[in-house]
């Protein structure tokens, strides 16, 4: 069996995990050692079975696949996790990034595709579906925008306008701005109110979404 992936399948639908495990068991380079209902078996599993590729899905009882992601992949010798879920909003792809994963699938994602995830990521290099691949370019793209439509507004401003306005987005209060920045509460009101003219803005809100925007908080 030398050369050959291990894989670990963690699902908390057996009908998924044994779909799973149809479809990689004829596949070649690859066995599938082990299998879990949830990310604390999955944990124990690594454990008894070391494998090389964990494919994990998110959305389980007791520890979720983020979690179990983030624990695997924080040991000295982690295999390689590869989500394969159904919930694919940004917000899911992003936190699997982060917690270490190296490629995320969707659950109708073709088992020649998934067959090359596990070898691809094996070879070190990350996969993602297409959709996702298409959708966090866009993210980024519109995040660019809005950081560079941020920082062009807050450079109308007057350097103290400035302060005031990066003050706001840390939730300052027009007291605590005040003595934070050694002027009156007046005065600080009156930037506020500048700050909003300025930038057609309606609220303290927009200002603070702003800042935020702009990388300053």
């Amino acid at each position: 069996m030398a050369g050959v992936i291990r894989v670990l399948l963690v699902d908390d639908d057996a009908l998924v995990r044994a779909g799973l495990f149809m479809m990689l068991d004829g596949a070649a380079g690859i066995t599938v050692v082990a299998e879990a209902g949830d990310g604390q078996e999955a944990i124990a599993a690594t454990d008894a079975h070391a494998p090389d590729v964990v494919l994990m899905d998110l959305r389980m009882p007791s520890v979720d696949g983020i979690t179990a992601t983030r624990r695997l992949r924080a040991r000295a010798r982690p295999p390689e996790v590869i989500v394969v879920t159904t919930f694919d909003t940004d917000e899911n792809v992003l936190h699997a990034l982060r917690a270490g994963a190296a490629g995320f699938l969707l659950k109708d994602t073709s088992p020649p595709q998934i067959v090359e995830a596990i070898t691809r990521v094996v070879a070190g290099d990350p996969i993602l579906s297409p959709g996702i691949t298409r959708r966090l370019m866009d993210r980024t793209v519109a995040q660019a925008g809005a950081y560079e439509r941020a920082r062009a507004a807050l450079a109308a401003l007057t350097p103290r306008e400035q302060e005031v306005a990066l003050a706001i987005g840390r939730g300052r209060t027009n007291a605590g701005i005040a003595a934070d920045l050694a002027m009156g509460i007046t005065t600080v009101k009156a930037h506020v109110s500048s700050i909003l003219t300025k930038l057609d803005l309606g609220n303290r809100t927009q200002i603070a979404l702003l800042a935020h925007d702009a990388g300053l908080t």
